[in-house]
Parts: structure tokens; sequence; C-alpha cells
């Protein structure tokens, strides 16, 4: 899984999935980002990432030509992007440690699934308990005795997500 997290908000993009990721793939996995962002791509700035392989000086032009700095991570220092490893660690222990992923197809829809999740739904510590991509506010109740809440299932009925009903 090829996946990018923007620092300042958290927010995350899964650019694809692939038992076989090549050099190729991976630059066209971040062509297709670009894309996506449209606009909001000018305003990158870095691009941190590990010194795999993969990442070739395709995929790193793909940046530069945006005038984005391209940094490498030291050798043998995981912690060196803390937010990217934060965010293996609990795509893996909220979500695909507790299902059994068939194949590629399956594993893309379960990840797409937590993706809006994360992004609009989870809080996170940094963010003041905000989640990356907030839902527009509903209100805000004044007797708390009355409040309703609306339960949604998410990732294959494995998260519960709530929210007051308006």
């Amino acid at each position: 899984m090829l996946f990018f997290v923007e620092h300042a908000t958290r927010l995350v993009h899964i650019a694809g999935a692939t038992a076989n990721p090549t050099g190729a793939w991976v630059a066209q996995q971040a062509r297709n980002l670009v894309m996506d962002l449209g606009d909001r791509a000018e305003q990158l700035r870095f691009l941190i990432r590990d010194r795999d392989a993969k990442f070739t000086g395709v995929f790193d032009e793909v940046f530069t030509s945006l005038g984005v700095r391209v940094i490498r991570t030291p050798v043998r220092a995981p912690w060196a992007n803390a937010i990217a490893e934060r965010w293996v660690g609990t795509v893996r222990r909220e979500c695909t440690d507790r299902l059994l992923i068939y194949n590629e197809q399956h594993l893309r829809r379960v990840l797409t699934a937590y993706e809006r999740h994360y992004n609009t739904h989870r809080p996170h510590r940094a963010r003041d308990r905000r989640p990356p991509q907030p839902p527009p506010p509903t209100g805000t109740p004044t007797d708390l005795n009355h409040i309703r809440l609306k339960r949604r299932q998410a990732v294959d009925g494995l998260i519960n997500e709530y929210r007051n009903v308006a």
C-alpha cells in the first residue's frame, strides 16, 4: 500500500495497493495524487520518504517539478517520519489486524472505507480531538438529557461512528 499523509492536518491519501509494487507503479500513483490534489498540490513544500528502491528518480521528479523538496529519511531511522509510522500502526491496530483480507480488491475497499473514517470522523490528539476533515456542525444541544445519537457502522461493521441527530 502506498499512502501520503499531510503533516499539518493529518489528512491521509491512500494512493493504491498492489502485491508487486514497482518503481513505475509508485511513480504513477504519485502522478495520480498530484492530479487529485489539483491546485492544492502547489501548496506542498516538502515530501518526506524512506530510502526504498521503488522511489525512483521519476517519483521524485513528480514532486520536484512542483517545487517540492524531497527529503529522504536517514538509514535505519523509522521514527524520522513518525507521523507516517503512527498511521501505519493505527491502520493495522484498528483495521487490518482485525479482518481477514481476501484479495487486493477487498483490501482496497476496506482501506478506502477506513481512509474515509480516519479523515472525517476519527479524533486526533495533535488536532485537539478533531478529525482532519470535520463534518459541518449540526448545532449545539442545550439540554444534554435529550441528546439523540445516530450510530453508523464503518469499515464492514468493524468501527462504529456516532453523530448527533439534527
